[in-house]
C-alpha cells in the first residue's frame, strides 16, 4: 500500500498515525465539547491502562449500553488500544435481552448511560458514561500501552438476533475494518473512504456496524466525526450547514423523515459531497428529491454484521439520471462487490449457479468475521471453507455482476435498519396464555421498508385482541422488534414435519412486487 493510502493493521495504529501528524485537528464533536486528535490519542491509552488496573486483560470483553456519545467512542477505541473486545449493546433492547447479552460475552466491566442504569441487572465492575467518566478516564496513566495488539486480534462483538431466538455474539477483528481503506483508496472508491479533514456525521444506532463501524472508521481517513446522540432530522439539517458537513449516512426511513422536515425545505446542503444509505433500496421518488434537494452523489451499501458492514456498492454513476434512463432495473439492485469482495449465488447443494439464477448469496472477503462467540454450530452452518460465507440472502448476479436481493433464507425482517428475526418474536409473545400458536413475518411497509406482523392462534374460549397481544409483546421484547398489527386465523399453515410455512403466509401481502423483501 502506498504512503498515502496506509493500511494500519489496527485502529490504535491509525490513531497514532494521526495523532502524530495532525495533533490539533478536530477529530470528535458531540455537541459544545471538541477533541483533537493528540487529546484523543492520549484518552484512547487512559482508558486502556485504565482497564487492565480493574484487572482485564487481552481479550476480554468491555461492555457498553447507552446512545452515541464522545465518550462511548473514545471508550471503543481504549478496548480496542488495550487488545479487548468492544461490545456496544443497542439501547432499545429490553432488560430480559441486554441480561443474556452480559452473560453470554462475559464481560468483564459494563460502562452505561445513568438513564439506564436502573434498568440493567449485572454484578460486575459498572462505570457511568457521565463527568465520573472523565475523572475515572483522567486518573489513568498515559503511559504507552506495553500490551501487543494484532490485526487479527478481536475488535468488536455485536449481537444479532438468531434464527434460533436468542441473539449471537458477531466477533470483528481489526483487520476486518482496517484493510479496506487502503483498496478503496487504490480503486477511487471515493464515497466509502473521505479524505483526511473531511467532516461527517454519526447519527445511526452505536450497537449496530453502521454505527460503531462508522464511529471506529473515521480514525482510519483522519476525519472529523461529528456525533449525533441518536437521529435528529433538524439537529442533522442544522449541522451540516454549521460544519459544512461533507458526508452522511442514512437508512432510506431517515432520509426521507429528513426530507421531510419543515427545515430542509430552505436548508443549505452545498457542502454535503455524498450520501451513503443502506438498509433497503431507495424508492426513486426519493432519490430524485434526494438527488434535486442535495446535489450530491448518492449510493447504496449493502453488508451484514457479518462482514463488518459493507461489501456490496452501487455507485454514484448508477444513481445519476442520465445514467439511469433505459437502465431503471439496476436502482433495484445492491450494486456490485466491492474492491476485494468475491461473490457467489449458491443452491441448496452449496454449488455455484451461473448468472440470472437466484439461490443463496455468499462472500468470501478479509472483512468476514472470526466468528460466532460460542456457537460452533451456527459457525458450521454460516463458515463453509475457503473463506465463504453464507448470507442467508435469496439472490440473483446478473450479467454484469449487479446483485439482486429477492428474498431471505433465513426470514429476518428489516424494519427501519434494525434487524428482527421471528423465532426471536414467536418465543416471547408464545408465552401469552391466550396463545395456541403464532407465526411472524415480514409485510411491505412504505415508511420502514418492512413491518413486522404476527399471525395468531387464539385458544378456544378466548377473547384475545390485536391490542392484548402487541402490548404482551412490548413487556418481553424491544419495542421496535414487536408486532405492529396482528392477524387472527384459525390454524398456522406447517408443512408435514412440522414447520410453518411462513412464505405462504407472507405471499398475500407480496403480491405484486418485484421481490419479496424491501
Amino acid at each position: 500500500m502506498s504512503e498515502d493510502n496506509p493500511y494500519y493493521p489496527t485502529y490504535g495504529a491509525a490513531l497514532t498515525d494521526w495523532a502524530a501528524k495532525t495533533p490539533d485537528q478536530v477529530a470528535l464533536r458531540y455537541g459544545e465539547r471538541t477533541t483533537d486528535y493528540k487529546t484523543y490519542d492520549r484518552h484512547a491509552t487512559q482508558i486502556a491502562n485504565g482497564l487492565a488496573a480493574m484487572g482485564l486483560k487481552k481479550g476480554d470483553r468491555v461492555a457498553y449500553f447507552g446512545k452515541n456519545s464522545d465518550r462511548s467512542v473514545e471508550l471503543a477505541m481504549g478496548a480496542a488500544r488495550a487488545g479487548m473486545v468492544f461490545i456496544p449493546i443497542i439501547w432499545r433492547l429490553a432488560p430480559k435481552e441486554v441480561e443474556f447479552i452480559l452473560q453470554d460475552s462475559g464481560a468483564g466491566v459494563l460502562f452505561v448511560e445513568p438513564e439506564f442504569a436502573d434498568q440493567l441487572p449485572f454484578d460486575g465492575n459498572t462505570i457511568l458514561t457521565d463527568d465520573s467518566f472523565d475523572e475515572w478516564r483522567d486518573a489513568q496513566s498515559d503511559a504507552a500501552v506495553t500490551t501487543a495488539v494484532d490485526a487479527h486480534d478481536g475488535l468488536l462483538q455485536l449481537y444479532t438476533s438468531g434464527t434460533t431466538g436468542l441473539p449471537k455474539g458477531v466477533v470483528l477483528s481489526h483487520h476486518n475494518g482496517t484493510h479496506f481503506r487502503p483498496l478503496m483508496k487504490q480503486h477511487n472508491i471515493y464515497w466509502y473512504c473521505a479524505d483526511a479533514g473531511d467532516t461527517m456525521i454519526f447519527a445511526m444506532p452505536y450497537g449496530h456496524i453502521a454505527g460503531v463501524g462508522t464511529a471506529l472508521g473515521a480514525v482510519l481517513g483522519g476525519q472529523e466525526l461529528i456525533i449525533h446522540r441518536e437521529f435528529d432530522p433538524a439537529q442533522l439539517i442544522a449541522d451540516v450547514e454549521k460544519y459544512r458537513v461533507k458526508w452522511l449516512f442514512l437508512v432510506p426511513a431517515a432520509l426521507g423523515i429528513m426530507l421531510a422536515h419543515p427545515d430542509a425545505e430552505n436548508a443549505d446542503f452545498s457542502s454535503v459531497k455524498g450520501l451513503t444509505y443502506g438498509a433497503s433500496p431507495i424508492p426513486l421518488d426519493m432519490l430524485k428529491e434526494g438527488v434535486e434537494r442535495l446535489k450530491c452523489d448518492f449510493a447504496q451499501l449493502y453488508g451484514l454484521t457479518e462482514t463488518f458492514g459493507t461489501v456490496i456498492s452501487l455507485s454514484p454513476d448508477d444513481h445519476k439520471p442520465e445514467n439511469i434512463q433505459g437502465r431503471e432495473h439496476v436502482m433495484k439492485s445492491a450494486g456490485k462487490p466491492m474492491p476485494g469482495v468475491e461473490v457467489r449465488i449458491m443452491d441448496e447443494d452449496l454449488n455455484a449457479l451461473p448468472a440470472g439464477q437466484t439461490g443463496e448469496v455468499a462472500i468470501r472477503s478479509d472483512a468476514v468475521m472470526l466468528g460466532y462467540w460460542n456457537r460452533p454450530e451456527e459457525n458450521d452452518k454460516a463458515m463453509i471453507g475457503d473463506g465463504w460465507f453464507r448470507t442467508g440472502d435469496a439472490g440473483m448476479l446478473d450479467e454484469e455482476g449487479y446483485l439482486y436481493i429477492q428474498d431471505r433464507i433465513k426470514d429476518m425482517i428489516i424494519t427501519g435498519g434494525e434487524n428482527v428475526y421471528p423465532a426471536q418474536v414467536e418465543s416471547a409473545v408464545y408465552g401469552h396464555p391466550d396463545i395456541a400458536d403464532i407465526a411472524v413475518i415480514g409485510v411491505p411497509d412504505d415508511k420502514w421498508g418492512e413491518a413486522v406482523k404476527a399471525v395468531v392462534v387464539a385458544k378456544p374460549g378466548s377473547n384475545l385482541t390485536e391490542e392484548d397481544v402487541i402490548a404482551y409483546a412490548k413487556g418481553q421484547i424491544a419495542g421496535f422488534k414487536c408486532p405492529k398489527t396482528v392477524d387472527f386465523i384459525d390454524a398456522l399453515p406447517r408443512n408435514p414435519s412440522g414447520k410453518i410455512l411462513r412464505r405462504e403466509l407472507r405471499a398475500p401481502y407480496w403480491e405484486g412486487k418485484e421481490r419479496a423483501v424491501n
